[in-house]
């Protein structure tokens, strides 16, 4: 398979493992609970009415990124899957996991935009290795610096997941609660969030690709300490769901041996 074509099947991945990372120290405001008026108690009796339970204080455009922030600093790893298609066909799939610190992705992907077969890419730090049917030897990586300029590289450098999930600090444009949904046996609120696409891709240093839409619209899916459990989108006829789990399991990414690692 051409470099190109492995390229843009996995263009819009780093779009969704930003929002699976964090990397500043922003401070979360206030959230949680109002507190309920306090209920009367009737002169003849010592019973006290029923308390109702407090409403809850859902996220908003001033609070959603700092608190994601807060639940974020707390984990030190987390998996990712995900399935991505095209007018209804999968695309591929996805199944890795990611380290805080040091910062660090391993991901397998497999599908059609790999003629059925697997892709690998490691990222540890400024450093990727990618194994890609069609364009490395079985079984073999290129090691590739985020710095360089071809297309592999800047494959890479749009991986760092980081990268993407600050940019969010001068693009997001809106968060608006849609409801309360259980997934996976576990109640989460469901947010709509939405990101200007040119200022997110600015903050990285990107131009606007020809027919990229103004905006980008998120379904994510919270828990009640705010980690980001799932999320999906849609974007140019593309769409992606993923899901974030098995939040600080014990994770070990490391490079390819030496002996695995190929020149260009």
């Amino acid at each position: 398979m051409k470099l190109r074509t492995a390229i843009a099947a996995v263009a819009t991945v780093p779009l969704a493992l930003g929002l699976a990372a964090c990397g500043n120290d922003a401070k979360p405001e206030a959230t949680g609970y109002k507190p309920s008026a306090p209920a009367s108690t009737p002169a003849a009796t010592n019973t006290a009415a029923p308390v109702k339970p407090a409403p809850v204080a859902h996220l908003n455009r001033v609070t959603f990124v700092p608190s994601m922030n807060a639940a974020m600093t707390k984990q030190k790893s987390w998996r990712v899957t995900g399935k991505m298609t095209a007018n209804g066909t999968t695309v591929l799939t996805m199944d890795g996991f990611q380290t805080a610190k040091p910062l660090a992705l391993s991901m397998e992907m497999t599908g059609a935009a790999f003629q059925g077969k697997t892709a690998k890419m490691v990222m540890i730090k400024g450093t990727g290795y990618l194994s890609i049917p069609g364009v490395t030897p079985a079984g073999k990586y290129l090691k590739i610096n985020t710095g360089q300029s071809d297309q592999l590289g800047e494959l890479l450098e749009g991986g760092d997941p980081t990268k993407i999930f600050k940019s969010f600090d001068s693009s997001l444009a809106s968060v608006k609660f849609v409801r309360t949904e259980t997934i996976g046996g576990e109640k989460l609120d469901r947010y709509a969030v939405t990101v200007n696409t040119a200022k997110a891709l600015a903050a990285q240093g990107k131009k606007v690709p020809a027919g990229l839409p103004k905006t980008l619209t998120y379904s994510m899916w919270m828990d009640k300490s705010h980690l980001v459990r799932r999320l999906s989108f849609d974007l140019s006829g593309v769409s992606m769901v993923m899901s974030m789990s098995e939040y600080n399991k014990p994770v070990s990414i490391t490079a390819p041996p030496a002996s695995k690692v190929v020149s260009r």
